[in-house]
């Protein structure tokens, strides 16, 4: 059997904006871009490494350098993405897998899985955190689309509150908030009360991960319904959260790829949790990788293609935010052959 060719390239991708949230600010989307060979197919895979979580670039490329593939047959998939494999590693391999698979047997991935494309969301939209002149630009180039996610959480609150509300007094469509940990458990209770009034769907993250019953202290006294991110990373994560949250955010890099999230979506259900989709700031081998599960989750929050320009990769489109899905092989994404 011809055997399994794994390369890695570093990715930059300009923004639109630079996108600021609570913990810091990007200007270019940075990825490991993986690419698989096997008998003639050339398979994408993408990782966007979390530094929060100790990962980067240069420590997925550093892994793979160190250690070979262990199966050259890309169907053994529980020889190849053991749970050693760091997550942001692992998830490149297991998208460029899904991939190859897709492309060997001539069919798009969500196929494979069984899951009807019409039944994907409609996303968010997100823009960062920005001055008052930034953010009504933001929302007016964000038009009519029907969903938008707020940055917040910089801790001043009525900073905090003023956002959302010049922001509603522009924006008629739905509105989510991320505070990316940046609030504690009063701050919090006193901001979602404040804003409830806007008709706010969600809040994702309020306070720092690693205190599950200051999340349940916050869902017992307020209306908006939470999810976490940082909270949640795999499906090991969720049987504490249950009962603290509403919801949980899903994405590949902390779950380790597809396969991943999808146990981490069915541990969900089964805890009655609700699941969000979400991603990085990303090209469309991500974007895309993640929407072929789309199918699966209540909310999702893929809008990487929004907020990159000049993405060397075509993938998933949009129909007023629902996420279409390509039909071709695999992940259906083109371009970029090298």
């Amino acid at each position: 059997m011809t055997a399994l060719g794994l390369s890695l390239e570093t990715l930059e991708i300009p923004l639109v904006h630079p996108f600021k949230i609570a913990r810091g600010v990007e200007n270019v989307a940075r990825t490991a871009l993986f690419r698989l060979h096997w008998h003639g197919i050339e398979a994408l895979g993408e990782s966007v490494p979390i530094a929060r979580y100790g990962e980067s670039v240069e420590s997925v490329a550093d892994f793979f350098r160190e250690h070979p593939l262990r199966a050259d047959d890309p169907y053994l998939l529980d020889e190849l993405l053991t749970s050693d494999i760091p997550p942001a590693a692992r998830c490149g391999l297991d998208i460029a897998l899904h991939d190859l698979i897709g492309k060997d047997c001539g069919k798009p991935l969500y196929r494979l899985l069984g899951l009807n494309p019409e039944k994907t969301p409609v996303t968010s939209f997100t823009i960062g955190i920005g001055d008052p002149a930034l953010t009504l630009q933001k929302v007016a180039e964000i038009g009519d689309h029907p969903i938008m996610k707020v940055k917040l959480g910089l801790g001043d609150v009525r900073a905090e509150i003023e956002t959302i509300e010049l922001i509603r007094s522009k924006y008629a469509g739905t509105i989510r908030i991320d505070a990316n940990e940046g609030w504690d458990a009063e701050r919090a209770v006193r901001i979602l009360g404040e804003i409830e009034r806007f008709g706010i769907e969600f809040c994702e993250q309020p306070i720092p991960a690693g205190r599950p019953e200051q999340l349940r202290y916050i869902k017992e006294r307020s209306k908006i319904p939470i999810v976490t991110d940082e909270d949640s990373l795999t499906a090991a994560d969720l049987p504490r959260l249950a009962g603290c949250v509403d919801g949980v955010n899903v994405k590949l890099v902390k779950t380790g790829g597809i396969r991943g999230a999808i146990a981490m979506i069915h541990t969900a259900r089964a805890l009655h949790l609700k699941v969000m989709l979400g991603c990085m700031v990303e090209s469309q081998v991500s974007a895309t990788a993640a929407a072929q599960i789309s199918p699966l989750v209540d909310w999702a929050d893929i809008d990487g293609p929004f907020l990159t320009k000049g993405d060397p990769f075509a993938g998933i489109t949009y129909e007023r935010g629902k996420i279409v899905l390509p039909d071709g092989p695999g992940l259906g994404v083109t371009g970029a052959k090298r």
